[in-house]
């Protein structure tokens, strides 16, 4: 069809409905796509604002959660200290012979022995022969029941150095002249085993080198 042979009249009502054509394509194609992004967008901006002010009730409350989360911590690092999550058999030793040394004592043997798994800790224990004057091997027990980690002494056997075998100790060494007692005793530690079974470190019954 020729538009120049239309009136004018028809000519407009042609144009007229050719856009309406091209406005309902768009519509339904550009149009709606980008209305209903645009809902969707919506939809999620209003979610995310009521998230926001629900969280906004606890705006007040962050502050005092923050500082008992912080207690909780020093509190875990100190229990932590008290019962390690490990065995930490070389410190334990460490600590045990520089209270020694601490006293005037002088640590002659650790003999591992076996461990005793409990519920949520393990028994770590290890007989030690040690020697010195009497009122050093007193404060030595002293200093030891009053270090951070939890350690228990049990077994006690003291005699003179004259005859080291009735407190059972292993072998007879060269005693310095102050000295004059002779002592074993079985050391136990502990270490929660939540998240780390217990697993011997060492042979039990083995000495165990300083």
């Amino acid at each position: 069809m020729n538009l120049g042979e239309l009136s004018g009249v028809k000519l407009l009502a042609t144009l007229v409905l050719g856009a309406a054509i091209v406005t309902g394509g768009l519509y339904y194609t550009v149009f709606k796509s980008q209305r209903d992004q645009n809902q969707a967008a919506q939809v999620k901006l209003q979610a995310k604002l009521r998230e926001n002010a629900e969280l906004e009730a606890y705006r007040p409350k962050l502050a005092d959660i923050e500082r008992q989360l912080s207690n909780l911590k020093q509190q875990l690092d100190i229990e932590r200290r008290i019962v390690p999550d490990e065995k930490e058999v070389d410190n334990f030793m460490r600590m045990v012979s520089g209270e020694a040394r601490k006293s005037g004592v002088e640590v002659r043997r650790y003999t591992a022995r076996p461990y005793v798994t409990k519920d949520f800790y393990t028994e770590v224990p290890f007989e030690v022969e040690l020697d010195g004057p009497y009122y050093s091997m007193l404060g030595f027990f002293d200093r030891l029941g009053k270090v951070e980690r939890i350690v228990n002494v049990s077994n006690l056997l003291m005699a003179s150095v004259r005859k080291p075998t009735e407190a059972k100790a292993k072998h007879t060494y060269q005693y310095a002249s102050n000295e004059s007692i002779v002592a074993t005793c079985l050391t136990t530690t502990y270490f929660s085993h939540d998240l780390d079974p217990a697993t011997p470190a060492s042979k039990p019954g083995t000495p165990v080198k300083k």
